[in-house]
This record gives C-alpha cells, sequence and structure tokens, in this order.
C-alpha cells in the first residue's frame, strides 16, 4: 500500500482507461474529461512511474512493453476496487439506519415495522435507539425521528405530528378520578427527565406539578408508561407512548382534555445527501402511521395543521 500513495489515482485511472479502450478520446467520454486532460493525467503518471508507458505513434498510443505487463494488472486491481464498491453500495441499499429515541422506538415505532416490512420486503431497517443528537452528514445513520421544536441546524425537517400531553393511568384508578382536583391526592408516577411538563395540562385548573399527590420518579418514560399500567399512579402520556396501551385497554385517559406542548415530532435527513428511494418510502409510512395515530385520538396531523 505504501507505493500506492507515491502515486496519483487519476493518472492510474488515465492509464488504465487508455489501454483498456485504446484511445483519448473513449478514455475522455468514460472518465469525464477532455482529452487534453487524460493526455495531462498520462504525462504525470509516466513521469511518476520514471517510464513510459505507452509509446505515441502516428497511429495512436501503443503499450510499451512495461505497458504490457502493467495495464492488466490495473485492469485488474480497478475491478477489483468497483467491487468492493458494489458491495458497500449494495449494503446501503438493503439496510435503512434510523435513529430514532427508545421510547419511541419500543413504545410505538417497533410494533409497527412488520407492517412496514410487508409492504415493502426489499428494504431492511436497523434501528439505532439513541438519544444523542447524531450528524447526519458524517454519520452512516440515513435519517431520524426526532422530538422537539424543530430548531436544529443544518438538517432537512419534516413535521409529522404535534406533541400533545394528557393524564392516563389504569383503569381502575381511573374510576377513582372524577376532576383534575382528584390528582392532588391521587398517586403520580413522574418522569424525572421532564420535571415541569405538567404545568402545561394543569395550568387552567389553577394547578402546578407541585399541587399533585405523592409521585414515584422513574428515569424513563417508558418506564413511567409500565409503572402506570401497573396502577402505580397517574402520569403525563402523549400519543406515540399511550396509544397501544389504550387500544388494549391498559391505560385510560380520564379526562378528555389534550395540550400542544409546543414541540413534535420530526423526521430529520441531511440536506446534503439525496434522499434515497428507501428513505422516501420510510418517511411515507411513518407519515401514514403518524397520521394513524392522530385520528385514534381525534386529532389533526402536523400536515393538517400547517
Amino acid at each position: 500500500m505504501n507505493r500506492l500513495q507515491r502515486f496519483h489515482i487519476n493518472g492510474l485511472k488515465a492509464l488504465e482507461s487508455v489501454g483498456r479502450l485504446g484511445s483519448l478520446q473513449a478514455a475522455a467520454d468514460e472518465l469525464g474529461v477532455t482529452p487534453g486532460a487524460v493526455s495531462q493525467h498520462l504525462i504525470r503518471a509516466e513521469r511518476q512511474l520514471g517510464r513510459a508507458v505507452f509509446t505515441r505513434t502516428p497511429k495512436g498510443l501503443l503499450p510499451t512493453a512495461l505497458g504490457a505487463r502493467l495495464l492488466p494488472r490495473l485492469t485488474a486491481a480497478f475491478r477489483t476496487l468497483d467491487d468492493a464498491l458494489a458491495v458497500a453500495e449494495e449494503d446501503r441499499e438493503r439496510a435503512l439506519t434510523v435513529s430514532v429515541a427508545p421510547v419511541l422506538a419500543s413504545k410505538w415505532l417497533v410494533p409497527r415495522l412488520s407492517r412496514f416490512r410487508a409492504a415493502h420486503p426489499d428494504i431492511r431497517i436497523r434501528i439505532d435507539a439513541t438519544t444523542e443528537i447524531v450528524d447526519l452528514d458524517s454519520s452512516d445513520i440515513d435519517l431520524a425521528l426526532r422530538v422537539g421544536r424543530g430548531d436544529w441546524a443544518n438538517v432537512r425537517l419534516r413535521r409529522m405530528l404535534p406533541m400533545e400531553v394528557f393524564p392516563v393511568c389504569a383503569p381502575a384508578l381511573a374510576q377513582t378520578l372524577r376532576s383534575p382536583e382528584d390528582l392532588r391526592s391521587a398517586p403520580i408516577v413522574l418522569d424525572s427527565g421532564a420535571r415541569g411538563i405538567w404545568d402545561h395540562w394543569l395550568a387552567p385548573y389553577g394547578m402546578k406539578e407541585t399541587d399533585l399527590g405523592p409521585a414515584d420518579h422513574f428515569t424513563d418514560a417508558s418506564l413511567c408508561a409500565d409503572a402506570a399500567i401497573g396502577g402505580q399512579g397517574v402520569m403525563l402520556g402523549w400519543h406515540t407512548l399511550a396509544v397501544d396501551a389504550i387500544r388494549a385497554g391498559l391505560l385510560v385517559a380520564p379526562f378528555a382534555r389534550a395540550v400542544d406542548i409546543g414541540t413534535g415530532y420530526f423526521a430529520v435527513t441531511s440536506p446534503t445527501r439525496p434522499e434515497t428511494r428507501q428513505m422516501k418510502a420510510f418517511l411515507a409510512w411513518v407519515e401514514e402511521e403518524m397520521a394513524a395515530t392522530a385520528r385514534e385520538f381525534g386529532r389533526p396531523t402536523a400536515a393538517k395543521r400547517a
């Protein structure tokens, strides 16, 4: 590999192309440059080699003795390199890598992926479950599903669904709740990572999160949902977190009111990388699934609100 570092790759490509195709013009057409540019690459490459690869004749360029030995090996080498790149492209074509928060992945996305697979059996999905904001320009992540205000820089955004919150709890506990005032004494499940979020829902009733009943704290919203399903208290849920549990009868929303807290679900892609067929198919499917989730709650999607 040390020898390769001493030579300009474009010069080697020019040598190989001229040797295989037999003329400067044919090589220029293949490489997408002018014949003059190909000629300059040849001169530079031969200068680096210290020996002539072609003999210039009135009938064109003919390989020297060195060229006769070198050119077939260059062709084989570039074919091997092309095959290697084809493997990389095939792998990228086959697997779509999606970055998504663990809660959204486990409670909403993953249970629905079988429907995507049924609609697109040729597309494989790799889920990268993380709360980190990945660099879509330099990483192998194709797209991300994020929750926030959409104020991320240097990304392409598609707003899917507004983030609305509402209390949820196990059916038995819901029977004890007649009005929001009952939340002052009801057991509460709090997400330690979203302190103060209850204030959005409680404000019209003259209450704050600090007015709620005794609370158990969890550092993960998914654990909060599991605790609420287990009857440990009332939590402030949202559509993608609670929809499947509500449909299954494991959770209920004791109060009809839901509050838009100003954030939303976004599909995020790099503005410098084109969207592939796989990306477009996945984004369209997520948008449809988000809309279906909104309909279950009688809520408009982000697109309809815009």
